[in-house]
């Protein structure tokens, strides 16, 4: 069915091929068997994912797996204690990334609205209100406004029928449908006059719709494929943290390698060779940093939820830390999807809508025939206002309230008698008032249509004959509007002795007095402009993606800041023409897309992706949906965005507010900062373990430590410091830097060298610390070389916090989670060295003031250096 171009055929052709009978309706009997052919009329969600299978994708990471082989072996040598502690750690790290999963989605549940829609359908010649989910090709919709339709279909039957199709189209300005078959070929969704389509809204009018195609063969159906062909991109921190956890297996690999050849020489046995390569691996690898990656995460997404975004994936959040293009939705995204006049034009005047003065009686008219030229309303139920029809009147209507006037109460004073309904062949409608002793004709429309109807204009309080002088003013002036993106309509009356005896266009709309024009826009987000210039100073290119048309766009993304120069704009129809390599060639050029389809929003984010930027989408439509799967983020609106949309995304903004995305940049960027800061706080403590336990090797010295001190090391006193460093605050001007490149490494800007640097010394002094120690005995000289380890490690974290300010500068205590880190781990770290059966478990000794000393100078030293060598360097 959907490879019939329905919009270029007849009502007539359509009835005939889906055999319906126009006064009837399908026969329950036909109805059955064309659900048993097509199906039901709903969307095939994605398969969901069992729990059991989401916990199992927790371990899909290659550091992961690096320590699960690690337990296997601990294992296998019998060393139980380091098998159960990182078999323990794996597990909590699991237990964290699915419960954040389960937060988000269960976040999401309760975002949807669960009821289920109905539709008005002809069958067996009876109207019936069915489940959407029941309707079948063939079915004939009687459409009303305030609808929501539920199927896509081609129009029997129009009566001033106007219908909202920004979920689809992206245009907030409901469009006129009739029977009209459209000229030209590859006609957009937007300009198919006689279709109507799935999740449309009816804002005006009545009409029938003989239903051609239903569930995933509708235009919803079409962007639900696509979405399904979209792959899962891996975020820059999936990426960095995969990259890591390679390089450190490759490391460990090596290592283990390395002292076999080593021991061998050196005669050493094959078991203590085997332990001895268990320390060095144990030593290689993070084995907190994936639990402590999920936590800073975790916490990460905590306070995004307070800042209105639900984060659906643990890493998503850090990926808006890299994004360097946001490509965002017009409608409901960057404006407030909500028709409002701004400007009100009497004759020779055009005045901002808030300095409306209806002191003045040409102003005072213009708005009252706005308001009483209307068929809309806004109806209040236990104090919450809710708009019922067209947006251009609802508009009318509010700025009618906003100078203090109310059709409800105009309307006892001249009560409307008659009548002419707006068609879209003659653009106009007007109303007839009872006034005293006569009656008073209101009428709104096109500008053109009306000056062909009007003999008069009124001119400071004065009706006078309108010239071509006059009329060339207000046509000027209509085009300036227009120029300015503002959908004007022009605002006319009369005052007639009687009602005609023919109410028609003819009798009723001619000899009118011209008012004057009401500009409108669907007006953009005011917090939204600051939000541009700050994306602008974060090195990210704010770009505009709208199904509307070219000149609102650049009207709308100029007030924005979004774009300088009409050049900077292109359409979906010149995007057409454009292969995948020619586009992005071109498409830095571009800052607004406007008339663009589902199909183009996709390439347009590939095209962006080619140029190795990190883009994120945002949007609210059924026809975002694509692009935001594909892009390396997708921010659904919770408020306005549909069902489809959030499934889509990453992220869900609760509030529909485009500046959550900036505090999201900003979160994201910190989080990445702060995760760095761990990676270099853990492993410049493991490159110390690894330097300690090599070098001792190397020059014939016992091992200085056990795999069970630096399991307790790595998972039990490095943890904490490295958990409260995922939480540093951010540093000052963190938005007024680029934003990272995409391949750019987790070692980049001098961390890799910095790491082997700390590690140097911090294994330097181990070895010293045992070497004074093993004087007494091999238990104190490891006694001496863990708490050395661990002490000159907590005095790092103090020191890392910034790569080139002085701790001081940063303020020792600024972070008061990473001092009770400090205490909690140093509290840890001598409880195995005071408490007797701790002690004998660790194979450890108490020792003595003189050793204590010789602990606490070298613990300092590391930290020292540090804070020296970025004095030299500054």
């Amino acid at each position: 069915m959907s490879s019939e171009l329905w919009y270029k055929k007849k009502p007539e052709e359509v009835m005939d091929i889906l055999k319906v009978d126009p006064k009837n309706g399908l026969a329950d009997g036909e109805v059955t068997k064309r659900r048993d052919e097509y199906g039901s009329n709903e969307l095939e969600g994605k398969k969901s994912i069992t729990l059991f299978q989401r916990f199992i994708n927790q371990f899909k990471n290659f550091m992961v797996i690096i320590l699960l082989v690690a337990a296997i072996v601990s294992g296998a040598l019998g060393e139980y204690k380091d098998t159960i502690i990182i078999a323990a750690i794996v597990l909590l790290n699991a237990i964290l990334g699915l419960v954040q999963e389960n937060k988000a989605e269960e976040s999401l549940k309760a975002l949807k609205d669960m009821s289920k829609p109905t539709a008005k359908v002809l069958r067996n010649g009876n109207i019936l209100e069915i489940n959407s989910g029941e309707i079948v090709p063939g079915d004939i919709l009687i459409l009303e406004a305030g609808d929501y339709i539920a199927a896509d279909g081609i129009l029997i039957e129009s009566a001033s029928l106007k219908v909202e199709e920004s979920a689809l189209t992206g245009e907030s300005v409901p469009v006129d449908k009739d029977l009209e078959i459209p000229e030209g070929k590859d006609i957009p969704i937007g300009d198919r006059k006689n279709m109507v389509y799935s999740t449309s809204l009816v804002t005006n009018g009545r009409g029938k719709v003989i239903v051609t195609d239903t569930g995933m063969n509708t235009e919803i159906g079409k962007i639900a494929k696509m979405i399904e062909s979209q792959e899962d991109l891996e975020t820059p921190l999936q990426k960095k943290l995969d990259q890591l956890g390679k390089y450190l297996g490759i490391i460990a690999l090596a290592v283990c390698g390395v002292i076999f050849l080593v021991g061998y020489f050196q005669g050493r046995g094959v078991f203590e060779m085997f332990m001895l390569a268990v320390s060095l691996a144990v030593a290689a690898i993070p084995e907190g940093l994936p639990a402590i990656v999920t936590i800073v995460l975790s916490l990460g997404v905590q306070r995004m939820i307070k800042k209105n975004a639900i984060i659906r994936k643990l890493p998503a959040v850090e990926t808006l830390g890299t994004a360097s293009v946001i490509c965002s939705d017009k409608t409901g995204t960057l404006t407030q999807n909500k028709m409002t006049v701004t400007k009100v034009y009497t004759y020779n005047k055009l005045i901002d809508s808030e300095d409306v003065n209806i002191e003045n009686t040409d102003e005072e008219l213009a708005v009252m025939t706005g308001l009483m030229c209307n068929d809309s309303s806004i109806e209040e139920n236990k104090g919450e206002k809710k708009a019922i029809g067209d947006p251009t009147e609802i508009a009318l209507i509010v700025l009618g309230r906003d100078k203090g006037l109310y059709r409800k109460k105009l309307e006892e004073e001249m009560p409307r008698v008659e009548e002419v309904p707006f068609d879209s062949d003659r653009k106009m409608m007007s109303t007839i008032h009872k006034k005293e002793n006569n009656y008073r004709v209101f009428t709104k429309g096109a500008i053109d249509v009306i000056l062909d109807r009007c003999k008069g204009i009124l001119i400071d309080g004065e009706v006078k004959d309108i010239t071509e002088e006059h009329k060339q003013k207000i046509i000027e002036e209509n085009e300036n509007m227009a120029s300015n993106a503002l959908r004007v309509l022009g605002l006319a009356y009369k005052d007639i002795e009687k009602i005609p005896d023919r109410i028609n266009s003819e009798s009723v709309e001619s000899d009118l007095v011209f008012v004057g024009m009401s500009g409108m826009i669907d007006p953009p987000r005011e917090e939204v402009k600051v939000s541009v210039e700050e994306c602008r100073r974060a090195g990210i290119k704010p770009v505009m993606i709208t199904g509307d048309y070219k000149i609102t766009a650049i009207a709308i993304a100029r007030e924005l800041g979004i774009l300088e120069s009409d050049e900077e704009a292109i359409e979906g129809k010149e995007i057409e023409k454009l292969s995948d390599s020619e586009l992005a060639a071109n498409v830095e050029k571009y800052s607004v897309y406007a008339r663009v389809s589902p199909e183009h929003k996709v390439k347009i984010v590939k095209a962006w992706q080619s140029h190795e930027k990190v883009v994120a989408m945002t949007g609210d439509g059924v026809n975002d949906a694509p692009a935001l799967k594909r892009a390396n983020i997708g921010c659904a609106m919770g408020i306005t965005g549909t069902d489809v949309s959030k499934e889509a995304a990453d992220m869900v903004l609760t509030d529909d507010n485009f500046s959550t995305i900036v505090s999201a940049v900003e979160e994201g960027r910190s989080i990445f900062d702060n995760i760095k800061k761990s990676i270099h706080y853990l492993l410049s403590c493991n490159v110390g373990e690894i330097i300690a336990l090599f070098v001792a090797l190397v020059i014939g010295m016992p091992t200085p430590l056990l795999p069970i001190h630096i399991l307790w090391v790595n998972l039990i006193t490095d943890s904490f410091p490295a958990l409260a460093l995922g939480v540093d605050p951010p540093e000052p001007g963190i938005m007024d830097r680029k934003p990272r490149a995409s391949d750019e490494s987790i070692f980049a800007g001098g961390l890799g060298i910095s790491i082997f640097v700390k590690g140097f010394v911090i294994g330097a002094v181990t070895i010293i610390a045992f070497y004074l120690g093993k004087e007494v005995n091999i238990e104190t000289g490891r006694t001496m070389a863990l708490v050395t380890l661990a002490v000159s490690q907590f005095a790092n974290s103090l020191t890392i916090r910034s790569m080139d300010k002085s701790m001081f500068k940063v303020g020792v205590f600024s972070n008061k989670y990473l001092i009770g880190a400090i205490a909690l781990s140093a509290t840890l770290l001598l409880s195995v060295v005071f408490i007797p059966p701790l002690r004998n478990i660790f194979e450890l000794s108490s020792l003595d003031g003189v050793h204590w000393i010789y602990v606490g100078l070298l613990s300092l030293l590391p930290m020292t250096i540090s804070e020296v060598l970025k004095k030299i360097r500054n």
